[in-house]
């Protein structure tokens, strides 16, 4: 779990460059599964404001249907706040 957080949160941190489109589309695919599977993680412990916050993470990442911001600017904070939760998700693993 660990390993899988820190490759989203170094997946989020990449987008900051500029790089073709389908990386974009990579992420979002990338960062579904990825709070998906913290979401799975937390469910299986409580319901609490990390879950929550991954549900947001889950709305605002999906691949489905998308939320367009047009401006890379408005994506890089985003970005940052992602993979600063799923680096903390990461570390408070044990495992």
């Amino acid at each position: 779990m660990k390993l899988f957080c820190t490759l989203c949160a170094t997946a989020l941190l990449l987008a900051l460059f500029p790089l073709p489109i389908e990386y974009y589309t990579f992420l979002r695919i990338f960062t579904s599964i990825g709070a998906i599977v913290v979401l799975v993680n937390e469910m299986k412990r409580d319901v609490n404001l990390t879950g929550i916050l991954f549900i947001v993470v889950l709305i605002v990442f999906n691949p489905i249907l998308p939320i367009y911001l047009y401006k890379k600017y408005l994506w890089m904070p985003l970005d940052i706040l992602t993979a600063a939760l799923f680096l903390i998700q990461g570390f408070k693993e044990k495992d």
